[in-house]
């Protein structure tokens, strides 16, 4: 007989714990982009190797070049038993700008919405504390009921995703026998809407630069220079115009190598989810037409195709009034989504020699150094994988509708190295919603993709624990 109902007896009854837990875990300021949060980070290491350890897993905190990984095993009797592992990250971006926030990023907040749903708002509370937890938890009451389970289990939690994850891919290959899997779980993704599940089956690669352009040895006056001294921001501002034609493709040489087009019974298949070009826009406040590349939907172009983005630019005097100047440099930051099989490290070349034919004679720029830059392939999984199957069924049973299959237009460079480095596909499901406000002020976690994220993970781990699903049937 199946202890499903106990086990999610198990995650009702404790459901308080589990939201102190969450808290005590939000209060940490663990920003990795910053050296400032150095101690938090490592806080935020120990908090997860504790928590890990009270459940009765072997876990260890291990030091990198840069921030430390928490790695925890659950060991099965039989050695041959499957194994899985499941990654998610303790880090979370900054909270900046502070100004913006509702209420103190880091004391997490419960608030009730119009609708009655209640929601959990704090940096981190779902990129990826809340996700991580929702695994966790699910984990937590499958172990209270059965004691221990027949399969092997690794948790893997990372303590720089969120600023290009520097050491992983060093700690992958120097770790791949401990850590190699027969598949691993991933939930930092979305569910499809509030209703719908998904399991998501596409993402985007990533490549990202800095440039700061630099022109004379210090701010000059502008009446004094203006005119004969080239202006860095000028520059800047001419080579970023620059990246585009008019319809709206990346100039650079190459950049669609590797690039395949739609065939047209998934763009059949996408144009049935109903996304619509114009509320899409509506929802961030912009109006028909899109942007980018013309003669693709707005689902095409963030499941199918690449694009270049400028992320930051200054330069220059940016306080209150005038200062008539001429900026001595100035910067801009890009980051490229990449498909298929473009290759992000000749886009990165053809990025900067871009930048190099365009700069006037005395005008110098410099690149973010090579392991800052940040490279990722795409990835696709299969739909058709016995794992895909497994979770299709298990959310179906929770949702009560079967899941998506659903591209992203984020990258999560983990994925591509875990295939790369150790061999192994991923399993991405996750249960955040797109007005969770990741990466910016006011994030939020609802409490029902809370519960029943770790309801869905529990139907999962069950069907691991008794044996109904067999890697590779």
């Amino acid at each position: 007989m199946s202890r499903k109902k106990y086990v999610f007896d198990a995650l009702e009854e404790d459901f308080p714990g589990a939201l102190e837990r969450w808290f005590d875990f939000l209060r940490i300021p663990s920003v990795s982009a910053d050296p400032a949060f150095a101690e938090p980070c490592a806080e935020a290491a120990r908090f997860m190797t504790a928590m890990l350890e009270d459940m009765g897993l072997e876990a260890s905190l291990r030091e990198t070049s840069g921030l430390p990984m928490v790695v925890a095993h659950h060991r099965a009797r039989r050695a041959d038993a499957p194994k899985v592992l499941f990654y998610g990250h303790y880090d979370v971006q900054p909270a900046d700008p502070l100004a913006e926030w509702k209420s103190d990023p880091f004391e997490p907040l419960l608030v009730r919405g119009e609708d009655g749903g209640e929601r959990v708002h704090a940096r981190g509370a779902c990129d990826d504390k809340g996700q991580l937890l929702t695994f966790i938890e699910a984990l937590r009451a499958c172990l209270s009921v059965y004691g221990e389970l027949p399969f092997h289990l690794t948790v893997l939690l990372e303590g720089e995703e969120e600023s290009g994850s520097p050491s992983l891919d060093a700690f992958l290959e120097a770790n791949a026998g401990e850590l190699r899997a027969d598949i691993a779980f991933v939930c930092d993704t979305t569910r499809w809407d509030e209703d719908t599940p998904a399991i998501t089956t596409r993402l985007r690669g990533l490549v990202h630069d800095e440039v700061v352009i630099e022109g004379p040895h210090a701010d000059l006056h502008s009446g004094l220079y203006g005119g004969p001294v080239h202006n860095p921001a000028h520059v800047a501002a001419r080579i970023i115009a620059g990246l585009w034609d008019e319809v709206g493709r990346v100039t650079l040489p190459g950049f669609y190598d590797g690039v395949r087009e739609l065939d047209e019974a998934t763009r059949r298949a996408w144009a049935g989810l109903g996304v619509d070009d114009a509320k899409l826009l509506a929802e961030v406040g912009m109006r028909p037409p899109a942007a980018g590349e013309r003669g693709y939907t707005a689902l095409e172009k963030l499941w199918a195709r690449p694009t270049l983005e400028i992320n930051g630019f200054g330069g220059g005097y940016g306080g209150e009034g005038s200062k008539t100047i001429i900026p001595a440099r100035a910067f801009f930051k890009m980051s490229c989504r990449l498909v298929d099989d473009q290759d992000p490290l000749a886009i990165r070349e053809a990025f900067r020699s871009h930048v190099r034919a365009n700069l006037p004679a005395g005008v110098k720029a410099s690149f973010a150094p090579d392991e800052e830059g940040g490279a990722s392939t795409a990835v696709r999984v299969d739909e058709n994988s016995p794992w895909v199957r497994l979770a299709a069924a298990c959310l179906a049973e929770e949702w009560g509708r079967e899941p998506v299959m659903m591209g992203c237009g984020a990258s999560i460079p983990v994925v591509a190295s875990f295939r790369d480095i150790l061999g192994m596909d991923s399993l991405l499901v996750g249960f955040g919603l797109n007005d969770d406000a990741i990466h910016s002020p006011n994030e939020k976690y609802d409490l029902k993709s809370f519960r029943k994220g770790a309801r869905s993970w529990a139907r999962m781990l069950v069907e691991l624990a008794e044996g109904s699903f067999a890697a590779g049937e």
